[in-house]
């Protein structure tokens, strides 16, 4: 793509007073997604009772069949959705066949993550081991560690939420993946249609974890986990969706479906994956594959950081760019680490422009709805800071 799709989010851009530069954390919005939300609707009010023959029969298969094209899945049957991946993630670690499980995991993960293990360390439920990813040779020494063989799950993400650092070789942990353990666990969610990715080479050994509501553009209610087959049969935190399908199980006992259909949990609202669907099928529809989208970001990203280093952005040309362009994968998002972070963030809040901050990162997030217009109005907004 060479121009912003401004079209595609009339209705979100459209709000007067507001420059939104955070699509890295809640992503607006495109105009196909309101239509969907009315569909879901009128679906429930029209089909009653059936809304769930069309929302489990025509709308989960089709958001199953986006993940796994996007993500180059043998099949569409390793996703299952859930309302968040926090859902999903307390699915997962009840898989495993023992307690305590130990757990191999980064300082630098989601709260979705942070908290809930720090809370099963509390409830003797996991032994957790941190790698710190602010010291140099992350890959090294977070790959060495988990060759050591002795954890049961691997946790970490693609790319990290708040210095937009790429572990572009997160995939080599494949390699130590069995259905008996270690399992490899990971966070997508600023990956997932931000920074090209094809697991077509591990999806037999690698749960992979993300949603709609940042790069996907559909908002929330659309988690999905892909769950590679022969790896953690029986979730104990199980819903009676897990019923649906050719079952086994123990004599008399509960039965499991044999695709990623196992995670599953109990009754949900389906708007989020009429959401998601439209906004993927809009995407596809336009072209807009994420290695065209990641290039346009990173041309507009080039000349935001030029015009920082100019000085027409004031005082963020002091802040440290953590995540700078490399020859790899980049973020989605530029991150700003500066003792003012968060009275800049407030700042340009009362200004009308959207920034979110991370302790002292402050975040600017760009997609297929910014130009070059947006970085020189927002780099105007920051040149009043103090």
């Amino acid at each position: 793509m060479s121009t912003a799709r401004k079209d595609l989010f009339s209705r979100t851009l459209g709000v007067p007073g507001r420059l939104h530069m955070a699509a890295h954390s809640h992503h607006l919005w495109p105009d196909c997604t309101l239509d969907a939300q009315v569909d879901a609707w009128r679906d429930a009010a029209v089909l009653a009772d059936h809304k769930w023959d069309k929302a489990l029969g025509e709308v989960y298969p089709a958001a199953q069949g986006l993940v796994a094209r996007e993500l180059g899945l043998p099949s569409p049957d390793t996703v299952v959705f859930a309302p968040n991946t926090h859902t999903l993630l307390a699915t997962l670690l009840s898989a495993v066949g023992k307690r305590p499980v130990r757990v191999l995991s980064t300082d630098g993960e989601f709260h979705s993550f942070r908290r809930q293990a720090q809370r099963w360390v509390e409830a003797g439920e996991i032994e957790l081991t941190l790698v710190e990813t602010d010291r140099p040779d992350f890959d090294e020494r977070f790959l060495g560690a988990a060759r050591t063989g002795t954890y049961d799950l691997i946790f970490v993400s693609h790319v990290f939420f708040k210095s937009g650092y790429v572990f572009d070789r997160v995939w080599a942990l494949a390699e130590l993946a069995r259905p008996e353990g270690p399992w490899v666990a990971v966070d997508g969610y600023h990956g997932f249609r931000a920074v090209p990715t094809d697991l077509s080479a591990v999806a037999d050994r690698v749960f992979y974890l993300a949603g709609g509501y940042k790069y996907a553009m559909a908002g929330e209610g659309a988690a999905f986990l892909h769950a590679p087959p022969g790896f953690g049969p029986r979730p104990v935190l199980t819903g009676w969706y897990a019923e649906f399908g050719d079952l086994e199980g123990p004599p008399g006992g509960v039965g499991y479906t044999v695709d990623a259909g196992r995670f599953l949990g109990a009754t949900f609202d389906p708007s989020g994956l009429y959401r998601f669907v439209a906004a993927g099928r809009m995407l596809e529809a336009e072209g807009l594959s994420t290695p065209s989208v990641a290039r346009h970001v990173a041309r507009l990203r080039s000349v935001l950081l030029a015009r920082i280093a100019l000085g027409e952005a004031g005082p963020l040309k002091d802040a440290v760019v953590v995540n700078p362009p490399g020859r790899g994968p980049s973020a989605r998002f530029l991150a700003l680490r500066h003792p003012a972070a968060q009275a800049w963030k407030t700042a340009l809040a009362e200004r009308g422009v959207v920034v979110d901050v991370r302790d002292d990162v402050l975040r600017v997030g760009l997609s297929i709805y910014h130009d070059e217009a947006d970085i020189v109005a927002f780099c105007a907004a920051c040149a009043g800071l103090v």
